[in-house]
């Protein structure tokens, strides 16, 4: 069949398959790092806790059958090094069956992470990488052409994300249709970087402007991604600058890496080749009659799949960062559909005192990426994902938000916990743990240029409410 493959994005796939791995060992390496404290057996939301409850069917993965932290650790480990050997071309020099088994061994081991990994893997990133993911066992390897059809479903899928993402932020705050939104959300975003404080001093009419090229790069430029070349192109290479603009301008782990990543399924690999330097056209085998009967088999899927996401993009009530299936296959997502004005910050401290008084000192925790220190200029921590520190940007929001685990988080600071502290970038008692911990809510927003000049400051924060009261662990 002459037209399931397409010998000019040769380039495009090459760069697309070794940047998703790349963003897989990302992922991996963050499970392998976080896993203890958040979902270990002595963790904040243990797994075996998780999986004695939740049947295999809603969560289908490894750790349903066998649990433990070693067994975790090197399942994490085991995805990192393949996720390496892929970026290293491992999978383009191998048969191509082989190739399809090492994309199908990560899928399969970042869903047995995800389907466990409770209120820390409820972003729409996950379920976007295990999306990317599945598509990506079916682009084939550098031994065969690109089939097209995948290509295709590549660009439905970054359709889906940037469309999705334009329509949530159109039906919903009002001030993204009177081009206002950006006045807060460099300030009240989930975890600024080191140049939000610049991006929020831009001047109004900047940050409308940047509203409005937002839903033109939402609304509008996605489409493109279906006409013929060149224009696909142009699309993808907006969605690019756009994204990167988003890399910039704050902390949202993988996101935009990803949606960069897929942009290239849209390129049109000749050009790029051309202006790379690069052989226009690579001398590729046909690809087998079982590849193409299963590259057709997984359209089908998600042509039929697709039907629920569809529905809800045109739906009034449309939902984001949901999955239908528990196998994350054609989802939907979106993000920032209401702005916050204001943000509020929990801010965790203890006290080595035995008896509380009004002189009781008390010392702050600080964490790696959330603000806390206003003289502390927020770290850019992207693609890399601080699960616990994005965790505590929705406490600030809703204590509802915090209720599964901020409980038990506070026990290990109180117990001293290697693996809780680990998560952390200062522990106020390396000696001991504390007596007592409490939490309070501040009012933080970023200072003005003169309050800048003067104190050397990034924040300013007000005390506003008792978010947790003074606890101690029972004796």
């Amino acid at each position: 069949m002459e037209w399931f493959t397409g010998s000019g994005y040769w380039l495009s796939r090459l760069v697309l398959q070794r940047a998703l791995a790349a963003v897989y060992l990302v992922a991996f390496l963050a499970a392998l790092l976080q896993f203890r404290a958040l979902i270990g057996e002595r963790g904040m939301l243990p797994v075996p806790r998780f999986t004695g409850r939740v049947p295999f069917r809603r969560s289908p993965g490894v750790f349903h059958l066998h649990y433990s932290d070693r067994f975790f650790a090197g399942w994490a480990s085991a995805g990192a090094l393949l996720s390496a050997a892929v970026v290293a071309g491992g999978a383009d020099a191998v048969p191509l069956w082989a190739s399809m088994l090492m994309w199908t061994a990560l899928w399969v081991m970042y869903l047995s992470i995800v389907n466990v990994g409770q209120t820390w893997y409820g972003f729409g990133w996950e379920s976007l990488l295990l999306e990317a993911g599945f598509l990506a066992v079916f682009l084939g390897n550098a031994r065969t052409d690109p089939p097209i059809l995948v290509l295709w479903l590549l660009r439905w899928l970054l359709f889906r994300v940037e469309f999705g993402a334009g329509l949530i932020k159109m039906r919903g705050d009002s001030c993204w249709r009177d081009l206002t939104c950006l006045y807060y959300h460099h300030e009240t975003q989930p975890m600024p970087g080191p140049l939000s404080w610049y991006f929020h001093r831009l001047p109004r009419p900047l940050h409308r402007v940047e509203t409005a090229a937002n839903h033109v790069a939402q609304l509008v430029v996605p489409l493109g991604l279906f006409a013929p070349q060149p224009v696909a192109s142009l699309a993808a290479g907006v969605i690019i600058c756009t994204q990167l603009w988003l890399v910039t301008s704050g902390n949202f782990a993988w996101l935009n890496w990803l949606t960069i990543v897929l942009a290239f399924s849209a390129v049109d690999g000749t050009a790029l080749a051309g202006l790379l330097r690069l052989p226009r056209h690579v001398p590729l085998a046909g690809p087998p009659l079982w590849f193409e009967v299963l590259v057709l088999a997984a359209t089908a899927l998600v042509a039929v799949l697709s039907w629920w996401p569809a529905r809800n993009m045109l739906s009034h009530h449309q939902r984001m960062n949901m999955s239908f299936n528990a196998l994350h296959l054609v989802n939907t997502y979106g993000a920032f559909g209401s702005i916050n004005r204001r943000r509020h910050e929990v801010v965790v401290e203890g006290t080595d005192e035995e008896r509380l008084t009004r002189e009781t000192v008390w010392r702050e925790y600080g964490f790696k990426g959330k603000p806390g220190d206003p003289r502390r200029l927020p770290r850019q921590f992207a693609p890399y994902h601080l699960r616990l520190d994005w965790m505590m940007w929705f406490a600030g929001i809703s204590p509802a938000y915090a209720e599964p685990w901020f409980g038990p988080f506070v026990e290990r600071l109180l117990l001293g916990d290697p693996a809780t502290l680990r998560l952390l970038r200062h522990n106020p008692f390396p000696d001991a743990p504390p007596t007592h911990v409490r939490a309070r809510v501040y009012l933080y927003r970023f200072t003005t240029r003169r309050e800048r000049r003067e104190t050397g400051a990034w924040w300013h924060r007000t005390l506003e409410h008792e978010f947790l009261p003074p606890v101690a662990l029972r004796r």
